[in-house]
């Protein structure tokens, strides 16, 4: 499932202003919140294309199969917020 954050990494960094980008961004730091408090409009759904949502699933999926808890996510979300506050 790790590889759903490698895939969307590479997305911000190829663009770190695209809403997909920004929508799938805002997605994983909610199933990165521990509390469980996922909080997330899944009506924004609507503004990524198929293969982006099925992104946003398999991101998803990794939150339920427990990958959200590790070390590597971890880091991964540390790389995408220093692309996005790069630009």
């Amino acid at each position: 499932m790790m590889d759903a954050l490698d895939e969307l990494l590479d997305m911000i960094r190829a663009n770190t202003h695209a809403a997909a980008s920004l929508v799938l961004f805002a997605l994983v730091k909610t199933l990165s919140a521990q509390q469980g408090q996922y909080l997330f409009l899944l009506n924004k759904l609507k503004d990524l294309d198929a293969p982006q949502r099925q992104l946003a699933y398999r991101l998803m999926e990794a939150m339920v199969a427990g990958n959200n808890t590790t070390s590597e996510w971890d880091a991964k979300i540390g790389q995408m917020e220093e692309a996005i506050r790069r630009g």
